[in-house]
């Protein structure tokens, strides 16, 4: 797959989707003084580089009663279970994110659930994984920041 530039239109494109991605491209050809078809066949070109990988939608998961985040490191008895430990973690919908990590653990999870109890369950379930040797837990007291697009606008700055 061939290298994709990006050029001063792809920035601003990509600048409207960052902000809402759900900006239809009629309104960003508009913006841009270009036609619908041009911010199109860019997002597509964008697409099939793999600069793009979809969109996302976020949600106010207090609202729907998921306020409780929790990060648990997980240490395994052997690595060479990583894989296996994965799968299984991947089995659990609670568990948002995962990362193997260097340091003090194997891997690295973020939990959402629905208050103290409920944390606990899935705490339970990540612990009886097959390969878990124990894990550790800290609550997050407050999500005081969670915003990947300063970090995009940043990168696409730097380009």
């Amino acid at each position: 797959m061939a290298k994709y530039k990006l050029d001063e239109t792809d920035h601003q494109i990509l600048d409207m989707l960052i902000e809402n991605t759900r900006t239809p491209f009629t309104d960003i050809a508009k913006k841009l003084n270009i036609s619908a078809g041009t911010v199109h066949v860019r997002v597509k070109k964008m697409e099939e580089a793999q600069i793009i990988l979809g969109s996302t939608l976020t949600l106010n998961y207090e609202k729907l009663g998921y306020a409780f985040i929790a990060y648990v490191g997980i240490f395994l008895k052997n690595t060479s279970q990583t894989k296996f430990v994965l799968e299984r973690i991947n089995n659990i919908p609670f568990v948002t994110v995962a990362h193997v990590t260097t340091g003090k653990f194997n891997v690295f999870c973020k939990i959402r659930a629905k208050n103290t109890q409920h944390a606990k369950e899935i705490i339970f379930q990540l612990d009886d994984i097959e390969g878990v040797y124990r894990t550790e837990t800290m609550i997050s007291l407050e999500e005081s920041m969670n915003d990947k697009k300063r970090l995009m606008h940043s990168i696409f700055n730097e380009l």
